[in-house]
């Protein structure tokens, strides 16, 4: 009898999770149906509200069981009062850092190197010369800087990364360009990684700039001061 009943529930066990599977399976063929043009990266049930999580186009909505209606914005837990789309947004977007080609970026060694920073930079992003001011006041770091133009806000910035680039000395390049509006003189002909560096950012779907990467692959879109940055910097040490 005993082990009828393990076997039972076993079995009770298996369908529910193919039900969910099944579940899961659906919602998304029935919103890459109603939306052929979205990235619908996965869909999962969450323990709240009977709600499904689908992440597309590296952004978080939520669905019912039939995919009837979608649901846009965050739940908050009301006891703890945390976040809990922010806090799941946090883990997908994170990058295991170790996986990036760092040859397609500059890098700068400040102090002892001992933090780490990735960085996806436009050079004519007055946010991002905002935060090539704040850089000034860090040290301690080792920085790789992803040069990434976003053409549509930035007419040009384009063959500026490019120029940048084949500079002869590229990081004082972009240092002159972000901090003194001083321009590299050539035409940016040589070879460079800014084409594949705009294809990576679309596949971590970066979508402005600057976005920030730290040591412990969290992901911090948009400038900030100092002693921000400090903080995270430390709080992402191994």
């Amino acid at each position: 009898m005993f082990k009828r009943n393990v076997w039972l529930i076993v079995l009770l066990a298996g369908l529910v999770a193919c039900s969910a599977k099944a579940d899961t399976d659906s919602i998304k063929k029935a919103l890459t149906a109603r939306f052929p043009k979205a990235d619908i990266t996965s869909v999962a049930k969450t323990p709240y509200a009977g709600l499904y999580e689908v992440v597309i186009d590296g952004q978080i909505i939520y669905s019912d069981d039939n995919a009837n209606y979608l649901f846009l914005g965050s739940v908050v837990d009301t006891k703890t009062r945390k976040n809990l789309t922010n806090e799941r947004l946090a883990q997908l977007n994170a990058v295991n850092i170790d996986t990036l080609p760092l040859d397609h970026a500059m890098k700068f060694v400040k102090g002892d190197g001992s933090r780490k920073l990735i960085v996806f930079s436009d050079p004519e992003c007055p946010f991002c010369k905002r935060l090539e001011q704040t850089l000034t006041k860090v040290t301690n770091i080792t920085m790789y800087v992803f040069p990434y133009p976003i053409e549509e806000l930035h007419p040009g910035t384009t063959a500026v990364a490019k120029a940048i680039w084949c500079a002869k000395d590229r990081n004082a390049a972009w240092q002159d360009t972000l901090l003194k509006n001083i321009y590299p003189k050539n035409d940016g002909t040589c070879d460079n990684p800014i084409d594949a560096n705009i294809q990576l950012a679309d596949k971590l779907h970066i979508s402005g700039t600057p976005t920030l990467f730290f040591a412990n692959g969290q992901r911090v879109p948009g400038a900030m001061p100092a002693d921000k940055l400090e903080q995270l910097l430390n709080a992402a040490r191994p």
